[in-house]
């Protein structure tokens, strides 16, 4: 049997076509990131919405809002939109201060941490955000608190 180069050449073609649709076939669509899971910048903006009334209305935390006039609330709102998404797999940069600088000074206590934490549990909870991705976002945020509470 006489082999010509063109035959493996063709031999050869063929079998990195084969390898690379074998590759293709396993590989599949990589899982959605937290922040797809969440609906994007327009899915959190609605959390980050409900949360910040949620704080606003909730007599343990509201006196640390109440002097905040309407451009600082939509900062506030825009700041932490852009946190959770830069922590969730978005494509946001928190650029914001540091958590530590921003809350220095102002001795904010366990039980404040525990309501604010609540009122997010119920933004999310109203805007039915699974239990999967309720445990991710508090996962990501909850190493915050060092910097938070107490400073």
């Amino acid at each position: 049997m006489r082999v010509t180069r063109g035959g493996i050449g063709l031999g050869l073609v063929l079998l990195i076509v084969m390898l690379n649709l074998a590759a293709c076939a396993t590989m599949g669509d990589a899982p959605p990131t937290l922040y797809q899971r969440l609906g994007g910048r327009e899915g959190i903006a609605i959390v980050v919405a409900d949360f910040v009334t949620n704080m606003a209305g909730d007599g343990r935390v509201n006196t640390r809002f109440k002097d905040m006039k309407g451009p600082e609330i939509e900062k506030l709102k825009s700041n932490l939109s852009d946190q959770i998404c830069d922590a969730t797999g978005g494509p946001c940069s928190y650029l914001g201060r540091d958590m530590k600088t921003t809350h220095q000074g102002m001795k904010i206590t366990e039980a404040e941490w525990n309501a604010t934490v609540e009122n997010l549990v119920k933004a999310m909870d109203k805007n039915k955000v699974g239990a999967q991705e309720k445990s991710e976002l508090l996962g990501a945020l909850g190493p915050m608190k060092a910097d938070i509470v107490g400073q």
